[in-house]
């Protein structure tokens, strides 16, 4: 009997720490991604604080995934060199920093650059969680934990989205900023509670970009990473400026931004459904290319309608986008699921994900700003279906790359 209970302790100790582990990390991923959709919101009130025009306002929502843009390599040697923990906690911190900067800018320019400094702290979070997910999880939750994972821009959109819309009707943005700033700080704790110790690493920062440059000779994760891209450059476009479509529908902020941050969280619903599809078995590529048929459908019924003469119908359009944004879910989740096992023998899982976050980023920047350039040369949203159907047929001409037997992996989750 006590042989039965000394076995089996510790298992149900690793198992408990290891689901601790994933659900830490999620919630800290959410708080990272809060940041990003911590703006839309209040995005009208900076505008006219800090006299930006629409344009710069869409480089303002996109520049914290500037640093991603140009980072996520970085990102993945330093992690490789300093640990994923400890990377996952600085980033934390940086999103603090930014935060508190953001929170005193007098002008358009402190808040960019103040910006910037978030989109660091956001990707040091977002290229190191993945792997850090896979060291701690328990196998048989591995594939519930990616499609959690893959969800945590949906659930800090709906978060975030509809806190600020509420709490910007009793204060301003700067004390929303303040309140990210605390909500943030308490993320590094619990980080530093739940996680594991990193383990040493062998070798120094040469051993470190040896990992890093092994995983970049290979093709794999670059297309990884551009059908990510797809994805995320009309997945942040479309939900970054719904609460700014609303507002010129008429319809009120706190119901704009309600409804924004529902578009935004059933992504995080899609998600862990993905999960569910593909712990019975669905292949990634046939998940990929559903989603990016129907979010090309429902874009150009979103865009190419004018809702704005059909008084009450922006419901229909609310819809199409809850549609575009859950199924638009089986995308990262699929790339998520098998992100880590893309990385080439001797290769770095980190440096997989950071150069995906790094072309994931690219589409999170430029999202946003070509979705601004296309309204303001219509002079509405109607031709903004463009941008998505673009996206989105290039990102099945890309996944239809992937099969078994070029990548030698299985894309059916086990």
């Amino acid at each position: 009997m006590s042989t039965v209970s000394q076995s089996t302790a510790p298992t149900r100790t690793r198992q408990r720490e290891g689901n601790a582990t994933w659900i830490v990390v999620v919630v800290c991923g959410v708080i990272a991604a809060m940041h990003i959709w911590k703006l839309p919101s209040a995005l009208t009130e900076v505008q006219g604080d800090l006299s930006i025009s629409l344009v710069q306002a869409g480089l303002l929502l996109g520049l914290v995934q500037l640093a991603g843009m140009l980072g996520g390599i970085p990102a993945s040697v330093v992690s490789e060199r300093v640990g994923l923990r400890r990377t996952m906690a600085l980033g934390l911190g940086l999103l603090v920093a930014g935060t508190v900067i953001s929170a005193l800018a007098t002008t358009s320019g402190v808040m960019m650059a103040a910006r910037a400094l978030e989109g660091i702290g956001y990707l040091s979070v977002t290229v190191t969680a993945p792997a850090l997910i896979r060291r701690g999880t328990p196998t048989h939750r591995l594939t519930i934990a990616m499609g959690a994972w893959a969800g945590f821009q949906g659930t800090a959109t709906f978060i975030a989205v509809l806190g600020s819309a509420l709490l910007l009707q009793v204060t301003d943005w700067r004390m929303w900023y303040w309140m990210m700033a605390v909500i943030t700080a308490i993320g590094i704790p619990l980080l530093l509670r739940y996680t594991a110790q990193d383990p040493p690493r062998e070798g120094g920062v040469g051993a470190a970009f040896r990992r890093v440059w092994i995983t970049m000779h290979s093709w794999k994760p670059w297309v990884a990473g551009a059908v990510f891209s797809c994805y995320t450059i009309q997945w942040t476009a479309v939900i970054g400026f719904l609460p700014t479509v609303y507002q010129e529908y008429g319809v009120g902020s706190v119901l704009g931004g309600a409804l924004s941050a529902v578009a935004g969280g059933v992504n995080a619903v899609g998600a862990v459904l993905a999960g569910f599809l593909l712990q019975r078995g669905l292949p990634v590529r046939s998940l990929v290319v559903t989603a990016f048929i129907v979010m090309g459908i429902t874009a150009i019924g979103v865009y190419a309608v004018d809702w704005s003469t059909l008084p009450g119908t922006f419901i229909t359009q609310f819809i199409l986008v809850c549609i575009f944004s859950m199924v638009g879910a089986l995308i990262p989740t699929s790339m998520f699921r098998i992100a880590v096992d893309l990385a080439p023998p001797g290769g770095s899982p980190p440096a997989v994900v950071g150069l995906m976050n790094q072309m994931q980023n690219t589409g999170n920047f430029l999202g946003p700003v070509v979705l601004a350039w296309l309204a303001a040369q219509a002079g509405g949203w109607h031709t903004s279906w463009w941008l998505t159907a673009t996206a989105g047929a290039l990102g099945i001409a890309l996944i239809m790359l992937f099969s078994e037997k070029r990548l030698g992996i299985s894309l059916r989750a086990k």
